[in-house]
């Protein structure tokens, strides 16, 4: 079953004078196994959004659902968190423990499982994320950025949720640790099987990963569908304070030249394959 969010609206400080309508009649399905992306510009609600799906904060109006269980009601609440592994920006910041295995063994302590069972889902979460068992016993805060980010992966994945949720989980890397901590990502849903709900910047990360796009728009869902439909027509995103994908940026451009680029086009290898295909006909 799905995550659900119906006609959902959220107003920040109702009744103060900093009332603000963060997000108005939204109407989201997120279903089971699939990499769906959130995009918007800085302020559209995408974090607002992702943070009802666990329930941290409840809607002014409206309903979210997960797997059928309403968010709405506490004991149905806590049932759902279950399914739901959220991580946020910097997710390393949430990282306290002594050790990485303390701190990723923590929520499947929580969670009230045999001591046998936790370690064993403690030391799976590490060779997914790909941490060698030899940092168990370190400090969290002695790995680097990179491996801070896995530990902090690591300890959300130990509760084996049916939904990721990732809000700009490369925020702040160079191009190589974003690529590893994709790399990380699509490894975790292979293995596990789960959704990822990913809200994005990159363009170019949603282009070539997600199946089913969101846009946001000032707290308002301004469409919803998949790369083709949602990158057809660059100029409506632009429009509304999106970039667009470095190889639609190039087709765009390679059009203005006259150059027959299929719409279709709008992620990097399928550029190189199009213009490989050019000039074997040279």
């Amino acid at each position: 079953m799905p995550i659900v969010a119906q006609k959902l609206n959220y107003t920040f400080m109702p009744g103060s004078s900093l009332e603000f309508k963060a997000l108005t009649d939204v109407d989201i399905t997120i279903n089971d196994g699939e990499f769906f992306a959130i995009i918007g510009h800085t302020g559209s609600g995408k974090s607002t959004l992702i943070q009802h799906f666990n329930g941290l904060v409840q809607p002014s109006s409206g309903t979210v659902t997960v797997d059928g269980l309403d968010l709405r009601d506490k004991k149905q609440r806590l049932q759902a968190r279950r399914l739901i592994g959220m991580v946020f920006q910097y997710p390393e910041h949430q990282l306290f423990e002594e050790t990485v295995l303390r701190d990723i063994a923590y929520g499947p302590k929580n969670m009230g499982l045999p001591e046998a069972e936790i370690r064993e889902r403690a030391f799976e979460a590490m060779r997914l994320v790909g941490l060698p068992e030899s940092y168990a016993e370190k400090s969290p805060f002695d790995l680097s950025g990179g491996e801070k980010r896995r530990a902090a992966l690591a300890g959300i994945i130990a509760m084996r949720p049916k939904y990721l949720v990732l809000d700009e989980p490369m925020a702040g890397l160079d191009p190589g640790g974003r690529k590893d901590i994709m790399n990380t990502i699509l490894g975790l849903r292979e293995a596990l099987g789960c959704a990822i709900v990913m809200v994005s910047h990159s363009m170019d990360d949603v282009a070539k990963y997600a199946e089913r796009v969101a846009v946001l728009n000032a707290g308002r869902v301004f469409k919803v569908g998949s790369m083709e439909e949602i990158f057809a027509d660059p100029d409506t995103l632009v429009s509304i304070g999106l970039d667009i994908p470095q190889a639609a940026q190039l087709a765009q451009r390679l059009k203005v030249k006259g150059v027959d680029v299929p719409d279709s086009i709008y992620d990097i290898d399928a550029m190189f394959k199009f213009l490989e295909g050019r000039l074997t006909h040279v």
